[in-house]
């Protein structure tokens, strides 16, 4: 969430970034800013009008101590009508307080002077690629037929048991599912990620917290009675653990991974493009999240990519990374890079990954912040990424190392799958 003295400050060149997103937002700022100063000056009169009633309590004990019972009297007429005005204030302020938040709460973070301007997917800037793409026989399936051919995933059976986008995985195909999570996971603590086992379902202040709500575009699973979400990356939980928090900066950075089936309504996603691993309601995915120092964060974020890099790079899958334009930039983000592994039997990228800098943006609602060296408290910078999504990783995997004998097993994954062909 925007700081509201941050707009103040840097309006026209907040502006000016946003319009990087499509966004005309001179009204809202200007809204912004109007409650915030109704907000202030309410703030001050009702500050003004709780201490004059405070003074004039005192004063009514004194009269009476000294036997002046009808100026006491009169006292206390007015510090009931004061008490009914500081009533008043109070309820003026909270309505500012509740408007001014719900017009922070549809601003989205200000893009890094790094973001591209652009409208869509289309205008994403490629800045590395690397890997070489295989060529495969003429006869080559894409994932969804191997995966029937090698009985390895069942889609219809997940229809069966709750509906599309649910698959199930089967023998092989779940033990290289279980494989790929672990080594994700062994890759990251050797990084120096602390793994944590989160909750697959967040409250509200969870989900406000780290920018998933308000769920504009419905996307989240809501639990009803319980008014709980069902996560849609283990990001919410693993950042909302340090949700409310003072933290020395001696304590910084925070770096954490964890796995966790993830859930997405996926509204609207229809068509070939969606087949069978590329869009699903529930996957697994690792994650890694960092606590930074605002100093240290875009060298964290450069960080975060190299190891992105590393890992694909052990899988031997061809891959690009974009960098993201304006127009397709997530809501909390201030710059993200997303991976693409080629899908060779589709021919076709598909995105595996997404590293972002949120900067104070998810920090601020968060009340998520740091003691300096200068003793000032101050808002963190959050990080997340992919490390990584499993459902695209697995079909490259499936489309890329199939061969006339069957479907190799990258080397790094033999060690922990026990097989290196599937036939």
């Amino acid at each position: 969430m925007l700081q509201v003295s941050n707009i103040r400050d840097h309006k026209d060149a907040y502006i000016k970034a946003l319009s990087k997103r499509g966004l005309d937002v001179q009204s809202i700022f200007d809204e912004v800013l109007s409650l915030d100063e109704t907000r202030r000056a309410t703030q001050a009169k009702l500050d003004e009008t709780l201490a004059q009633s405070n003074t004039f309590s005192k004063e009514i004990g004194l009269l009476f101590k000294n036997g002046e019972v009808q100026k006491a009297n009169l006292l206390k007429e007015k510090t009931g009508q004061l008490k009914e005005q500081s009533k008043e204030l109070q309820e003026q302020l909270n309505d500012a307080e509740n408007g001014l938040q719900q017009l922070l709460y549809t601003l989205p973070n200000i893009p890094n002077e790094l973001v591209p301007a652009g409208s869509d997917e289309n205008d994403n800037e490629e800045v590395f690629k690397e890997g070489a793409i295989p060529t495969l026989s003429e006869d080559a399936l894409p994932h969804w037929e191997l995966a029937k051919k090698y009985d390895l995933i069942d889609f219809e059976l997940g229809v069966k048991i709750t509906g599309a986008g649910f698959p199930v995985y089967k023998g092989k195909g779940a033990k290289l599912q279980r494989a790929l999570i672990t080594y994700f996971l062994d890759k990251n603590t050797a990084a120096g990620y602390t793994e944590y086992q989160v909750p697959l379902m967040v409250n509200e202040a969870s989900g406000f917290g780290t920018g998933q709500l308000p769920d504009k575009e419905g996307q989240m699973y809501h639990v009803g009675e319980d008014n709980l979400y069902l996560i849609p990356t283990a990001e919410v939980p693993v950042t909302n653990l340090f949700r409310d928090d003072l933290l020395p900066h001696t304590q910084l950075p925070i770096t954490c991974t964890g796995y966790t089936p993830c859930f997405r309504r996926e509204a609207g996603s229809y068509g070939a493009h969606v087949r069978g691993l590329n869009r699903l309601h529930q996957f697994d995915k690792v994650e890694i999240v960092r606590i930074e120092h605002p100093d240290k964060s875009y060298e964290a974020l450069d960080g975060m990519v190299e190891h992105v890099k590393e890992i694909l790079r052990e899988l031997k899958l061809p891959y690009r990374i974009l960098r993201l334009c304006g127009g397709d930039l997530g809501f909390t983000s201030a710059l993200t890079y997303d991976f693409e592994v080629f899908s060779t039997a589709q021919d076709r990228w598909l995105e595996i990954s997404s590293v972002s800098n949120f900067e104070t943006f998810q920090a601020n609602r968060l009340k998520l912040r740091f003691k300096d060296t200068d003793g000032k408290n101050k808002l963190v910078h959050t990080l997340n990424g992919s490390s990584l999504a499993l459902p695209r990783v697995l079909a490259g995997i499936l489309e890329n190392y199939q061969t006339p004998e069957g479907i190799r097993v990258p080397e790094v994954l033999v060690p922990y799958c026990g097989f290196d062909l599937i036939n």
